[in-house]
């Protein structure tokens, strides 16, 4: 994912009404499930339809790409119970929503490790990515086996044997040669990052590419997450200032005022 959002002016200045790229962390399942006194299951099926929720409504405002952090390589830490659960969730989520996906010109990618990943997972996303490699409405990205800091490792890895091979000078290396060996480096980099249950911290999620990103934290659990959430995520970032390194709008005309005078 790499490049300046086509949502935002170029030299900075405020942010126009629709970002192009959301990436959503969507947590608190379990909380929510806990503070209910029902099984953490039933909080990550209800977190499934507010998933369902979210990729309506960012198609409905015009969002190009929505990323959302589905598991990460560190859930693989979890009970192997909840890992299960989780696992199924996730094949009946492709095999029920896949056709409607389709239907709705969702284009379906996955970003993270999957070598390591049974074959029915495997296959299961290569097959979502095969059917809908066409579509052209929105992407969503299904952040799966994904941590940020494994796949820069990987991305080294791979910038280290083609500079072992003699394919690749490491003095010409750059942050866009970097980008290029990232999961997903045709997508454009997030201009919004959400996450909920009132956390304040990345967990180890698109750590390069949000370098420039806005965040909104929100205190609403995952599975209560609605279009008003979603509608107040976006207001704020409406109201941001992105200013990519330089200077905001006042300090530049100050800046010019202050040559002329």
């Amino acid at each position: 994912m790499t490049g300046t959002s086509q949502a935002v002016q170029s030299d900075g200045g405020l942010s126009h009404d629709v970002p192009r790229h959301v990436a959503i962390i969507m947590d608190g399942n379990g909380r929510w499930a806990t503070a209910r006194g029902l099984p953490r299951f039933e909080g990550h099926r209800r977190g499934v339809e507010a998933l369902r929720r979210a990729v309506r409504i960012a198609g409905d405002v015009g969002i190009d790409v929505l990323t959302v952090y589905a598991f990460s390589s560190e859930n693989w830490k979890r009970p192997q119970s909840e890992i299960a659960e989780l696992m199924g969730l996730l094949k009946l989520f492709v095999r029920r929503d896949l056709a409607e996906l389709h239907r709705n010109n969702v284009r379906v990618r996955s970003i993270g490790e999957r070598q390591t990943l049974a074959p029915d997972l495997r296959g299961l996303i290569e097959e979502a990515e095969h059917l809908t490699r066409a579509n052209t409405k929105m992407t969503l990205v299904i952040a799966f086996n994904y941590g940020a800091r494994d796949e820069l490792t990987r991305a080294m890895r791979q910038l280290a044997r083609s500079a072992l091979s003699g394919g690749l000078d490491p003095e010409s290396i750059t942050d866009q040669t970097i980008s290029s060996v990232l999961d997903a480096p045709d997508l454009p980099d997030p201009d919004l990052i959400i996450r909920t249950s009132g956390e304040q911290r990345l967990s180890n999620f698109l750590l390069w590419q949000a370098a420039y990103a806005e965040f909104v934290f929100l205190p609403v659990l995952w599975p209560d997450f609605d279009r008003a959430h979603f509608d107040e995520a976006l207001a704020a970032y409406r109201n941001r200032e992105r200013r990519f390194g330089g200077v905001d709008r006042e300090e530049k005309l100050a800046a010019v005022g202050g040559a002329g005078g």
